[in-house]
């Protein structure tokens, strides 16, 4: 997809994922106090903020990993987790919750591969077993994803005998393989020795320049400068300052944001 069709569905304002007052506890410490997000179809919006901000938590409350005690996240206009009953809130019956996040890609920090299965084997393995697609139709979808992130010649390898930069790209392979209708990013990169990071970089660029909806926590501040849409700036909990990345990351208002961007650019 060209950048001309991106911003054109971008700007067409099809809601993908709208979060509402989400909040969560651990204990006594309140990590998600009220946050509330909005990602329209075709978007990059990356979540930037020092470690402890709420970043991942939000980031896994979007997808159910973690449980919220308050808000609510709707995927399409469905929400995610539970089932509305009149004025109360059931948890969706894990069958149901595992429908729902084959419609969210997921891309963690460690790689979480199969370390008993080949690269090839861990791509097919949801396809197959979650979304039922027959085996030869999911390896030929396989192969042509380990093309696209550069790694075709690696589908027979276990994963101990891939750099971490291939094992992050394969795990990203086998997200898009449950064509997601969005992609979440958990510091993608962080794991990462410096000079594996801008493999990985450049596979999400490409899937930015395509139109692919994204979510993505990171600490790469000229990754989010070049890719992002919007940019959030989250700090005890809430989001503190949003918007374009110029505004955020280059003329930022608040003065928290500012403080952070100095130790950090």
């Amino acid at each position: 997809m060209t950048t001309v069709a991106k911003e054109e569905n971008t700007q067409q304002g099809e809601v993908v994922l709208r979060a509402t007052g989400i909040r969560k506890r651990f204990g006594a410490l309140e990590v998600l106090c009220g946050v509330d997000l909005t990602v329209l179809r075709g978007e990059v919006m990356c979540i930037i903020g020092p470690s402890g901000s709420g970043k991942s938590t939000l980031l896994r409350s979007l997808n159910h990993l973690e449980e919220i005690d308050g808000g609510r996240v709707e995927l399409d206009g469905e929400l995610v987790g539970y089932r509305q009953r009149g004025h109360k809130y059931v948890t969706l019956p894990e069958k149901d919750l595992a429908k729902q996040r084959a419609r969210i890609g997921m891309v963690f920090q460690s790689f979480n591969l199969f370390p008993h299965m080949t690269v090839l084997q861990n791509i097919v393995e949801s396809p197959v077993g979650v979304l039922k697609v027959p085996a030869s139709e999911a390896r030929a979808t396989a192969m042509q994803l380990l093309e696209r992130v550069g790694l075709d010649s690696k589908a027979d390898c276990y994963p101990r005998q891939l750099s971490g930069g291939q094992q992050q790209r394969v795990a990203i392979a086998r997200a898009l393989a449950m064509k997601p209708r969005l992609m979440l990013f958990d510091e993608p990169t962080s794991a990462l020795d410096p000079e594996l990071v801008g493999e990985v970089l450049d596979v999400m660029k490409d899937l930015a320049r395509d139109g692919l909806t994204m979510v993505v926590v990171t600490h790469e501040m000229g990754f989010a400068k070049e890719v992002a849409d919007s940019v959030l700036f989250m700090d005890g909990g809430v989001v503190v300052e949003r918007g374009h990345p110029q505004d955020v990351l280059v003329n930022p208002q608040m003065p928290r944001t500012q403080d952070f961007l100095s130790k950090v650019l």
